[in-house]
C-alpha cells in the first residue's frame, strides 16, 4: 500500500533548465541519482518546485520517465507526480496520464483561484481518485487562495482513494487535530515544520530543502524514527540557517542557484515569472555550497 510508504523525507525535485530556457535533461538525471543515492525516501516530478505551472506537458511526462527508469523496480522508492489543476476535468486527464507512465501516485493541489465550496473540494477529489492512482491531497492556502479546516481535511482523507495529505497551512494545529482521526499518511510540506510536525504525528515531509543535503534532513528522520529526540533536533537546528535562505526568496530559484554551485546542475536558469536570485541572496548562500555537495 503506498500510504505505508509514505514516510520520511520525499523531494519535490526541481525541473532543470539550460541556461537558453530548454529542458536539461542530464541534469536531471544527476539529480534524480543523487537523490536515490542519498535514500530519499520518495519523489515528487512535476510538483510546485518542479515549476509546473511553466513545463510543458511532453516535458513533464519524460521527466517522470527518466525518474522511473532510474528508480528501476516497482517496490523502490515512491514516485509521485503533481497532477493538480482548478479545472477538475483536466485533473483527471493528467492523473490518468501519470498513471499510464507508471507512477506510483498523484499529488493533486486543492482548486485554487476559484475558491470552490468544501462539497465542491470533496467531489473535485473523488473524481480524481476515481482514476484509479493513489491520490495525496496537498492543502496549502497561502497559494491557493482556499483554507480548508480540521474538518473538511479528514473528510478528504475519508475519501476511497485518497492515501494522505500534504499539509502547508503554515503551523502543526492540523497535524494535532488530524492525528487521531486518521491513519493515513500526515506529510509536511512546510520545511521549517518538519521536525515539528513529526512529533506532532505527521509520517514525514514533502520538503522542498532536500533537494539538497538530503542526507542530512534523511538524517533527522532516522534520528527521530529511533527515539533519538534530543540529537534530532540539534541536527535540524543546523539546518534551519540553510532553509530560512532557501525561501528567502521564490522557491525553487535559491535551490536551483545552490545546486548549480555544487555542479549537479548545469545552469540555475528559472522561467518566469520565477526569476534568478539576487546578488544578496547569493552572498549569504555562499558558505552553504561545500555543505551541499
Amino acid at each position: 500500500m503506498l500510504a505505508e510508504r509514505l514516510k520520511g523525507v520525499i523531494v519535490p525535485v526541481v525541473a532543470p533548465f539550460t541556461a537558453e530556457g530548454k529542458m536539461d535533461t542530464e541534469s536531471f538525471r544527476r539529480l534524480v541519482s543523487k537523490l536515490l543515492a542519498r535514500k530519499a525516501h520518495g519523489l515528487i516530478i512535476n510538483g510546485t518546485t518542479g515549476e509546473s505551472p511553466t513545463v510543458g506537458a511532453e516535458e513533464a511526462e519524460r521527466l517522470v520517465e527518466i525518474a522511473l527508469e532510474l528508480r528501476g523496480n516497482e517496490d523502490g522508492t515512491p514516485i509521485l507526480v503533481g497532477t493538480g489543476s482548478n479545472d477538475t476535468a483536466e485533473a483527471v486527464r493528467l492523473t490518468k496520464r501519470a498513471k499510464a507512465l507508471g507512477a506510483d501516485g498523484a499529488l493533486v493541489v486543492t482548486p485554487y483561484y476559484n475558491r470552490p465550496s468544501v462539497q465542491g473540494v470533496l467531489e473535485h477529489y473523488r473524481r480524481v481518485a476515481d482514476v484509479g492512482l493513489p491520490v495525496v491531497a496537498y492543502h496549502i492556502p497561502y497559494r491557493t487562495g482556499l483554507e480548508l479546516g480540521p474538518d473538511a481535511l479528514a473528510a478528504i482523507l475519508e475519501i476511497e482513494g485518497v492515501v494522505g495529505i500534504k499539509e502547508s497551512s503554515g503551523g502543526i494545529r492540523n497535524f494535532i487535530e488530524l492525528g487521531g482521526r486518521t491513519d493515513k499518511a500526515l506529510l509536511c510540506g512546510d520545511d521549517l515544520y518538519f521536525l515539528a510536525a513529526l512529533c506532532c504525528g505527521a509520517s514525514g515531509a514533502m520538503m522542498a530543502s532536500a533537494n539538497v543535503a538530503t542526507e542530512r534532513f534523511v538524517g533527522v528522520y532516522d534520528l527521530f524514527a529511533d527515539g533519538r529526540l534530543p540529537e534530532a533536533r540539534a541536527a535540524f537546528n543546523e539546518l534551519v540557517p540553510l532553509v530560512r535562505l532557501l525561501f528567502a526568496e521564490p522557491n525553487p530559484a535559491p535551490i536551483k542557484w545552490l545546486l548549480a554551485q555544487t555542479g549537479l546542475l548545469a545552469s540555475d536558469a528559472v522561467r518566469l515569472p520565477i526569476t534568478p536570485i539576487s546578488p544578496e541572496l547569493r552572498r549569504q548562500m555562499e558558505p552553504f555550497v561545500d555543505v551541499c555537495r
